[in-house]
């Protein structure tokens, strides 16, 4: 029966595992935890490929628990119930270590069968989720869960799964292996810190290898050809494109314009023009703000050139978008202002609107008093005249304050001058 070579390779050790060693290096609180033999409930976070079905497996080894796996895609709440009745008897006189891997996709009822037999220590959980459990995982099992968060490897962690993958191969191909120079390093940036995507692509070059005199020889352009595009990491619903749009934002809220055109081609690496759009937009306003008033018409006539342009030619407008969000002067002051506002809103501070600011544009609005000692700025000097606007109860509120940058500053000695305020 074919057994994949990930399957394989699969590290019998800590030791043996690459990566994540600010969980399980030296001194990492993961390691210590296993170490002691004690394991409490645990949800392992992180993408797929980097080492929590392996460091599952790993764990169940140490421990005199009866081990059960179920894959949440597909158990029920009977398979559950199946392992609950093996519980204080010979077939799990010590209890049962479950892993339930893709955690997330439990109902909440299938989640609370659990709880009672967590609770009483009968039942040790370790489940694993590629989706943020904060959002996925019902409140009582984190309550009861340590959550331990996976990172994508390192190209230098994955090159020593790569080797390790060439080497298994050539042994059980019972041949010499000859690869050209770079094929390792460059499998292992391409699968994009997903050591398993790595080493099914080993696999596959060793299937497809050319047998020469020398033994079976793999090629650079063969690598390239079954890693192709294989580092996008991007689920356009998973934690992958709330985390990018995230860093999107925050780059060009930094000025940072490398960062920041380096996550506009993750998005639309992963076809996700739509959301870079929003954002481009989203920043304009929110964090150029004032300070450029003119970087909202400018980026809007950016981003729709990029509709009307479509991928791949969208690069262009979208860039120049990026890039002028990312080094144009910052202010959040309207923001800051709206928020406030709408605070006061939101608190039920609102208050009657002055009589002369109601509409007056209907019969009998002025025998309601409406409109009448209403002053027209326009027909006054520099087209301003002071009256109240507010209502009386926020009559001395004050929502908005400049920015310390040029446009801000200019537009406020202005009405300084104007208002006699100086």
């Amino acid at each position: 029966m074919y057994q994949p070579l990930a399957d394989k390779i699969r590290p019998a050790t800590l030791d043996d595992v690459v990566g994540q060693s600010h969980i399980i290096g030296k001194n990492g609180i993961l390691r210590r935890i296993v170490e002691s033999g004690s394991i409490p409930n645990m949800i392992f976070y992180g993408p797929s490929g980097v080492g929590k079905t392996t460091l599952a497996q790993i764990i169940a080894a140490r421990t005199s628990r009866t081990l059960h796996k179920l894959n949440a895609t597909t158990a029920s709440v009977q398979d559950i119930r199946n392992i609950v009745s093996q519980l204080d008897t010979l077939m799990a006189p010590n209890g049962v270590l479950l892993y339930l891997d893709e955690i997330q996709y439990f109902s909440k009822k299938q989640q609370q069968s659990l709880l009672e037999f967590i609770e009483s220590g009968k039942i040790t959980l370790i489940a694993s989720t590629t989706e943020n459990p904060y959002f996925y995982v019902y409140n009582a099992i984190l309550s009861r869960s340590t959550v331990f968060e996976f990172r994508p490897l390192e190209p230098k962690d994955v090159e020593k799964a790569v080797r390790r993958a060439f080497t298994l191969c050539a042994r059980e191909l019972k041949t010499t292996l000859v690869t050209e120079d770079g094929v390792t390093e460059h499998i292992a940036r391409a699968c994009g810190g997903d050591v398993r995507k790595a080493i099914n692509a080993v696999e596959l070059l060793c299937s497809a290898g050319s047998h020469t005199d020398e033994g079976l020889r793999v090629t650079l352009e063969d690598a390239k050809a079954v890693t192709q595009k294989s580092s996008a990491r991007y689920d356009r619903d998973g934690d992958a494109h709330y985390d990018i749009l995230s860093a999107f934002h925050k780059s060009l809220r930094g000025s940072d314009p490398n960062a920041s055109l380096h996550y506009l081609a993750r998005l639309l690496a992963g076809g996700d023009m739509a959301s870079a759009i929003r954002r481009m937009l989203c920043v304009a306003s929110e964090d150029v703000g004032l300070a450029y008033p003119q970087a909202v018409a400018i980026v809007k006539a950016c981003c729709d050139s990029a509709l009307q342009l479509g991928l791949p030619e969208a690069q262009l407008p979208l860039a120049q978008a990026a890039i002028l969000l990312a080094t144009s002067p910052k202010s959040d002051s309207a923001s800051s202002a709206m928020a406030a506002a709408m605070a006061d809103v939101e608190a039920g501070k609102l208050g009657d609107i002055p009589d002369y600011l109601k509409d007056a544009h209907y019969s009998g609005a002025a025998k309601l008093g409406r409109g009448l000692t209403y002053k027209y700025p326009h027909d006054y000097p520099n087209h301003y005249v002071e009256q109240q606007y507010l209502p009386d109860v926020l009559r001395s509120a004050s929502y908005y304050e400049e920015g310390p940058n040029k446009a801000e500053q200019q537009a406020k000695q202005y009405w300084q001058k104007v208002k006699n305020h100086d």
